[in-house]
C-alpha cells in the first residue's frame, strides 16, 4: 500500500502553525476587543491571556502529536482517548462545516480583497474565490512538499506585511496617541460580560496552531519536529499579536481603534495615505490566500485517517501513488468547500451555530493528556508537557468556559450545533457497520 510522504520540515510545520492563524483575525478583531474593553492595558492583557492559553495547548499537544505522530492530529487522540465515536464527531463537524466552512469564508475574503486591486462584480468574487481554491487544491494535490512550499512563503509574506504594519506603528506613531494610564470605566457588574467578548475575539484569532498536529504523519522526525512547530507557532503568533495591537494604539487613539470597521487599513493610511491602505488590501489577500492553502493542505488528512478506519468513504483513504498524498481527501474537501461558496449566502449563518463545538473537542483533546497518563503510564513520551498537570488543566478550563459562555450567550446556535453532532452519531454507527460487512 502506498504511504504518506515524510517531507515537512521543522521549518515547514512550523510555518503551517502559524499560517493557520494568521488569517484575517488580526487586521479586523482588535477593533472589537478595544470596543469591549476601552482600556489599553486591560487588552493588551487579553490578548496576552490568548497567548498564553494557545502556548499550555501548544506544550499539552506537543506531548500527544510526539507520542502519536499519525494522520489526523486531534482525530486520533480523540479516538484513543475516548473512543472512535469521539473521533468521528470532530471529523464529521470538522468536514461538513468548521474546516470546508472556513475554506469558503477564506476564499471569498482573499476574492473580495482581490477586487481592490481588480474590480469584481458578484459573480467575479465567486470565480476568483473558486479558481483559488481549485489552484491551491492542485498544489496540494501533486506533493505535500508543494504544498508545504506555498504554506511557506506565503506566511513568511503575511508576516512580513505585519511586520511593516508594526515597523510603522512603533517607528513613526507615538506613545503619546493612545493614554496606556487610562483605566477601565465599566461599572462592576459589566466586566465580565465585556471581558467574555473580548475572549471570545482574541480566541478566535488565535484558533489555527492545532492544523500542525493534522500533517504528523508527513513530517520528517515527527517526535521532534511536531512539538518544536506547535511550540514556536503559538509563541511567534502571540509576539505578533501583542505588537500588532500596540502598533495600532500607536497610530490611532483608542476610541478610533474602537470604532474602525478596518482598524490595520485605517492604521497605515495615518502614516502612508492611500498607499497604507493599499498595502494592508494585498496583505489580507496573502494572509487569506495563504491560510486556505494550508487547511487543504492540513485538514484532508483527518478524513484520510477517518476513512483507514472504516468511518468514511473508503477511497478518501487512498494515497495517490505517484504523489503520495491523500488526494481524494483534498478533492473532496474542496469539492464540498466549492458548494458552500455558491451557496454562501444561505449557508455563512450555519458556521456559528457549529464552529462553537470545535472548542468541545479542543478541551477534550487537550484533556486525553490525562487520559494517556493514566491509562499508558510507561508508554514512550518523546516530548512531556511541562508544568503538568498545570498547562492542560489551564488550556481545558478555558475550553470549558468559551463553551459555557457561548452557551449561555447564545443558546439558540449552541443546541443547534449539539443537534449537528447528535446527527452525526447514527451516521457513525452506519459506516462502522458498513466496514464490518465488507
Amino acid at each position: 500500500m502506498t504511504e504518506l510522504k515524510r517531507a515537512l520540515t521543522s521549518f515547514d510545520m512550523t510555518m503551517i502553525a502559524i499560517g493557520a492563524s494568521v488569517g484575517s483575525g488580526i487586521f479586523l478583531t482588535p477593533a472589537l476587543v478595544a470596543g469591549a474593553l476601552p482600556s489599553p492595558l486591560w487588552i493588551l492583557g487579553v490578548w496576552l491571556l490568548g497567548g498564553v492559553m494557545a502556548l499550555c495547548g501548544a506544550l499539552t499537544y506537543a506531548e500527544l502529536g510526539a507520542m502519536m505522530p499519525r494522520a489526523g492530529g486531534l482525530y486520533v487522540f480523540l479516538s484513543e482517548a475516548y473512543g472512535g465515536l469521539f473521533g468521528f464527531l470532530f471529523g464529521w463537524a470538522y468536514f461538513l462545516v468548521v474546516n470546508t466552512g472556513s475554506l469558503a469564508a477564506l476564499a471569498i475574503a482573499f476574492s473580495t480583497y482581490f477586487g481592490f486591486f481588480v474590480p469584481l462584480s458578484d459573480v467575479g468574487i465567486t470565480l476568483v474565490a473558486i479558481s483559488g481554491l481549485v489552484l491551491v487544491t492542485v498544489l496540494n494535490v501533486v506533493g505535500v512538499k508543494a504544498g508545504g512550499i506555498f504554506s511557506d512563503v506565503f506566511t513568511v509574506l503575511k508576516l512580513l506585511g505585519i511586520a511593516v504594519l508594526v515597523f510603522a506603528g512603533l517607528g513613526w506613531g507615538s506613545w503619546n496617541t493612545t493614554d496606556f494610564a487610562q483605566p477601565l470605566t465599566l461599572p462592576e457588574g459589566e466586566l465580565w460580560s465585556a471581558l467574555a467578548l473580548a475572549m471570545v475575539s482574541v480566541l478566535w484569532s488565535y484558533g489555527g496552531w492545532q492544523h500542525a498536529t493534522f500533517t504528523a504523519s508527513e513530517a520528517v522526525n515527527p517526535q521532534k519536529t511536531v512539538p518544536r512547530a506547535l511550540i514556536l507557532g503559538a509563541a511567534i503568533i502571540t509576539a505578533v499579536y501583542i505588537l500588532a495591537n500596540l502598533a495600532y494604539m500607536f497610530l490611532m487613539p483608542l476610541p478610533d481603534v474602537a470604532s474602525s470597521s478596518r482598524v490595520a487599513a485605517d492604521a497605515m493610511t495615518v502614516v502612508l495615505g492611500g498607499f497604507g491602505g493599499a498595502f494592508i488590501s494585498l496583505t489580507i489577500f496573502i494572509s487569506t490566500f495563504g491560510t486556505s492553502g494550508i487547511y487543504t493542505l492540513t485538514a484532508p488528512r483527518i478524513y484520510y485517517a477517518m476513512a483507514r478506519d472504516g468511518v468514511f468513504f473508503k477511497r478518501v483513504a487512498e494515497v495517490h501513488p505517484r504523489f503520495r498524498t491523500p488526494a481524494y481527501s483534498i478533492v473532496f474537501q474542496s469539492t464540498w468547500a466549492i458548494v458552500l461558496i455558491l451557496f454562501w449566502g444561505t449557508y455563512e449563518s450555519l458556521i456559528s451555530y457549529v464552529v462553537f463545538t470545535d472548542w468541545i473537542f479542543f478541551g477534550l483533546a487537550a484533556a486525553s493528556v490525562f487520559v494517556f497518563r493514566r491509562r499508558m503510564p510507561n508508554a514512550e513520551r518523546p516530548y512531556r508537557t511541562p508544568g503538568y498537570p498545570f498547562t492542560p488543566l489551564f488550556f481545558t478550563g478555558i475550553s470549558v468556559w468559551f463553551v459555557l459562555n457561548t452557551f449561555v450567550s447564545k443558546p439558540e446556535e449552541s443546541w443547534a450545533g449539539i443537534a449537528f453532532l447528535a446527527l452525526g452519531i447514527p451516521v457513525y454507527y452506519f459506516w462502522k457497520r458498513r466496514s464490518m460487512s465488507e
